[in-house]
């Protein structure tokens, strides 16, 4: 199980208050990942896989944050994954490249739509190290295929795997999607 660790720094930031006491940021914090469970386990078989055959620490999860760099957003669509810089992500399950380059706070990024269970699924790889991807838009991959590797482009504050899951375009929790469907 992760349990949230919470920089020095944050314990003495923003706090808040109501009639009755005061709540630092760090305890906000501790209050909304500190209890969450971010352990699984992949057997690395299946139409619907976790991206790395290994299970990877989560460091940031899907929601509302605390947004870690300038530029960054403190509503997390995605979650973080530390594969370890340089390390072969692979496609979650069989779909078609939508895209491949660079843009914007995600840095170096693949797409890829599939139809799972007959709904549409986008999956979003990014901070990827700079043309680290073979793949081409329009190119069907299978599950497991190499997308790219674990890089720091764009808005990052270091070596992760950004992963985002939408379902018919609507960002959901890739953490409790993968634990539902994933092998």
């Amino acid at each position: 199980m992760l349990e949230a660790e919470v920089a020095e720094e944050l314990a003495a930031t923003a706090a808040s208050r109501d009639e009755w006491g005061v709540t630092s940021y760090a305890e906000m914090l501790r209050l909304r990942y500190g209890t969450g469970n971010y352990a699984y386990t992949t057997s690395g078989t299946g139409a619907v896989r976790w991206p790395f055959a290994f299970p990877a620490t989560v460091l940031s999860a899907f929601g509302d944050r605390a947004a870690p760099c300038l530029g960054c957003s403190s509503y997390h669509r995605g979650i973080d994954l530390d594969g370890g810089r340089g390390t072969p992500i692979g496609a979650i399950a069989d779909g078609t490249v939508t895209y491949v380059g660079y843009g914007g706070g995600w840095g170096y990024r693949v797409e890829i739509e599939h139809v799972i269970n007959g709904q549409k699924v986008t999956s979003l790889y990014a901070h990827m190290i700079d043309n680290s991807s073979v793949l081409q838009v329009g190119q069907q991959v299978a599950v497991g295929d190499i997308v790219g590797a674990v890089g720091n482009t764009g808005l990052s504050t270091g070596a992760h795997l950004h992963l985002e899951i939408r379902i018919d375009n609507v960002p959901i929790d890739p953490f409790a999607w993968l634990t539902a469907n994933a092998s």
